[in-house]
């Protein structure tokens, strides 16, 4: 079976030049360029990225706050200049509002755990049915912890958090109320603005998972509202191991540390330990200094391309994306609307998703398969798994017509 390739007109020059800064992108895999449509999982990194990360290890290697000599100082500066970058780059309103974790995963838990003495018997903690387990399991472990109940916030037959429900849930006044931004299985978006606005008038906690927002839209904390944000560095060009919470100021400052150690203190003696202030507070112990100066990289980076033409490009390609795995047959699409973001899920027929995937890997395209973290969403959309297409600032339309043509290949081998 054939697929006609896209008619539309060349990229940009200043697309190409977006996508000349990923050296991985232009590797083969056996006989076949690669074709990356797994950007959901893990985005590749620029070359800028790469560079800062090597400028430290080269040239500046030293431990961060606590050495008098210049290596320490310019380690130091790198660090702290990157918490700065980071405070506009989301609008927060206080550089000590961010910190710095190895991921969304901790900065999750770290708010979980740190709410432990704010949460009773009996209190309420509304998840998103669409979230990643990073946003339910926490959660859970502090229902065991204090006896809290969770209720998960269904969703509607589009595949979208169900606003009917939520209003119902709302009114039993929850402790918590856990969302996600964008879906990582979907590419659904949640209205946050709002949820948070509804929540917050019914006094609950909030937090919400950007992981897979960060890449794709401007942040802006002062209007989300929210109590917590919570991201990863390596689902926005930069590298893994580097997380950010975001929290309002009042609220991570009555949060019980989760690591203690080093770094974190003000005063120790075998009498007892006095906390310091924030961010050290929820900083313990030596930090992933490479990869935060890192995660600066891939903020300079994002400021510079992520502007609305390129965001719009995206738009296009994930539409373009919908609509060709449409017209191929046979193919089911899962809650694929036009504003969803980034990412695609589907099935080939009833064929089983890994064996899809592993067939598309032999023609050097990547995609993801299986439950995406993401369990209670399979079940509630009656699935065991799906694959996933997703795409970064770097995909162009060549990548998705190279998929396209490979599934219609494993489509004319399965069915």
């Amino acid at each position: 079976m054939t697929h006609s390739a896209s008619t539309d007109t060349a990229l940009p020059d200043s697309h190409n030049q977006i996508r000349a800064q990923f050296p991985t992108l232009s590797q083969m895999l056996g006989d076949y360029p690669l074709c990356y449509l797994d950007t959901a999982a893990t985005s590749q990194k620029p070359q800028s990225v790469l560079d800062a990360m090597a400028q430290y290890y080269l040239n500046d290697n030293a431990n961060v706050h606590r050495a008098a000599h210049q290596l320490s100082a310019r380690a130091t500066s790198s660090y702290e200049k990157v918490r700065d970058e980071l405070q506009g780059f989301i609008n927060a309103k206080r550089r000590e509002e961010i910190i710095f974790t190895h991921g969304t995963t901790e900065s999750i838990n770290l708010v979980a755990y740190g709410l432990t003495p704010q949460v009773a018997a009996g209190d309420l903690i509304l998840i998103d049915t669409a979230a990643h387990h990073a946003n339910i399991v926490p959660w859970q472990e502090l229902a065991k912890r204090t006896g809290a109940i969770i209720k998960p916030i269904l969703l509607d037959q589009d595949g979208r958090l169900d606003r009917h429900a939520y209003q119902a849930l709302l009114a039993l006044k929850p402790k918590v109320v856990a969302l996600c931004h964008v879906s990582n299985a979907l590419g659904t978006v949640n209205p946050v603005v709002e949820l948070v606005q509804q929540a917050k008038a019914q006094g609950a906690i909030t937090l919400v998972d950007g992981a897979q927002a960060v890449a794709h839209l401007s942040l802006d904390m002062a209007a989300i509202d929210c109590d917590f944000y919570v991201f990863s560095g390596h689902k926005m060009y930069g590298p893994t191991g580097i997380g950010v919470l975001y929290g309002r100021f009042d609220k991570l400052d009555t949060l019980t540390p989760l690591l203690t150690g080093g770094e974190m203190i003000k005063r120790v003696s075998f009498d007892g330990t006095e906390f310091g202030s924030l961010p050290n507070r929820l900083e313990a112990g030596t930090p992933p200094i490479s990869e935060v100066i890192g995660l600066g990289a891939a903020i300079r980076f994002l400021q510079q391309h992520l502007t609305p033409a390129v965001q719009a490009h995206e738009a296009e390609l994930l539409q373009y994306l919908q609509q060709q795995l449409r017209a191929l047959g046979d193919v089911h699409l899962y809650a694929a609307h036009s504003d969803n973001l980034g990412a695609v899920a589907f099935n080939l027929g009833d064929e089983h998703h890994q064996d899809v995937g592993i067939l598309l890997d032999q023609q050097g395209v990547a995609v993801r398969c299986g439950h995406h973290c993401a369990m209670p969403l399979m079940q509630s959309l009656n699935l065991k798994g799906c694959c996933r297409a997703s795409i970064g600032i770097y995909t162009n339309k060549a990548d998705i017509d190279r998929f396209i043509a490979a599934l219609a290949s494993v489509k004319e081998l399965l069915l």
